[in-house]
């Protein structure tokens, strides 16, 4: 009886003795083995090749983030320049009413000027009857009492800037949240009014929200 078995498929027919096989390939023989660090095991003769690295990339969502990121991204509140809460606030309310129209955020000293002159053009007690009595709003009314000959809203504009000017930055705090980034204003609607207002109300952070500013219409929201 022959008792001879070949241990890989290789083997040569009958040759050897028993338990005779074909040694291993040296290294170079054979790339696609080579490729894979030797001779495979015993039913694994079948290669298969993998993917290149920069194929498998492309397949993972790791550019999804971004791409993600980017697409929730709104030009409108990113120009208004918030502090961070107030900014989450504005996303917020803009995710629950997408055709809400932000028209003031944060303020430099200038443009807290021109936007007070274009309120006090159409009510000289604007000031005093918007903001909280301090320093700063005090100054403010002062200028615009002491001068009655200016009645453009540029003539005033230049005035309240100069008051301003004068003032400490704990001063200019006390007067305008929107100053330092935590306030925007909201262009009043008609349509969902209601709603839209219930949900300022409720925006996190929320320190006031006013529908009126010394008798104007205005939507003021600040954290």
């Amino acid at each position: 009886m022959d008792n001879s078995f070949d241990l890989h498929p290789n083997a040569p027919a009958g040759g050897g003795g028993p338990g005779a096989f074909k040694s291993p390939m040296p290294l170079g023989a054979n790339p696609e083995i080579d490729r894979w660090g030797g001779p495979q095991p015993l039913g694994h003769d079948v290669l298969v090749a993998a993917a290149p690295v920069n194929q498998v990339a492309s397949l993972t969502p790791a550019n999804a983030a971004p791409a993600q990121a980017a697409a929730k991204t709104d030009p409108e509140i990113e120009a208004l320049d918030l502090s961070e809460t107030a900014k989450t606030a504005a996303y917020e309310l803009k995710s629950k009413h997408p055709a809400v129209s932000f028209t003031s955020g944060r303020r430099d000293k200038q443009e807290q000027a021109s936007a007070m002159a274009g309120n006090v053009v159409l009510n000289r007690n604007w000031i005093k009857e918007t903001y909280a009595k301090s320093a700063a709003s005090e100054a403010c009314q002062k200028w615009v009492n002491d001068n009655k000959d200016k009645t453009t809203k540029d003539e005033i504009a230049a005035g309240l800037k100069g008051v301003l000017d004068n003032l400490t930055d704990a001063q200019l705090a006390q007067l305008s949240k929107h100053l330092s980034g935590d306030a925007f204003d909201v262009q009043p609607v008609e349509k969902d009014a209601e709603e839209i207002k219930k949900t300022i109300r409720g925006l996190p952070g929320l320190d006031k929200f006013l529908e009126k500013e010394g008798g104007l219409v205005r939507w003021h929201a600040q954290f």
